[in-house]
C-alpha cells in the first residue's frame, strides 16, 4: 500500500498559478505589516496622526489575510473549470490603500 500524500489538489495546473498568486498576496501582506511596525516606531516623532497610517496599513494587511483562503479557492475552481477572472476588487482595494497611505504620509510630513 502506497503512502498517502494528502488531499487531492483542486486543480491540475502544472504551473501552480494559484500558489504563485497566493505567495504574491502573502508578500504584499508582509510588506504592509512591516510598514505598520515602522509607523509605530515613528509615533514619538510625528505624534498621533501616524496612527492613521498604521490603521490603514494594518487594516489592509488584515483584509488580505482574511480573504486569502477564499481567493485561493476561487482561483483553483476557476482553473479547473478553465474560466477564471482576475480579482479586480482586491487589486483596486489594495491600490487604493497604497494611494491613501502615500497621501497621508505626505500630509504627516508636511504637518510635522
Amino acid at each position: 500500500m502506497a503512502p498517502s500524500r494528502g488531499p487531492a489538489p483542486l486543480h491540475r495546473d502544472p504551473g501552480l498559478q494559484p500558489e504563485r498568486t497566493t505567495l504574491a498576496w502573502g508578500r504584499t501582506m508582509l510588506a504592509l505589516v512591516t510598514v505598520s511596525a515602522i509607523f509605530l516606531r515613528w509615533l514619538p516623532q510625528h505624534g498621533l496622526p501616524i496612527l492613521l497610517l498604521f490603521t490603514v496599513s494594518a487594516g489592509t494587511a488584515a483584509g488580505i489575510y482574511f480573504t486569502q483562503r477564499r481567493r485561493y479557492r476561487v482561483s483553483s475552481h476557476g482553473i479547473r473549470k478553465e474560466r477564471h477572472d482576475a480579482d479586480i476588487t482586491a487589486v483596486l482595494w489594495t491600490a487604493s490603500a497604497g494611494v491613501i497611505l502615500g497621501a497621508l504620509g505626505i500630509g504627516v510630513v508636511l504637518i510635522g
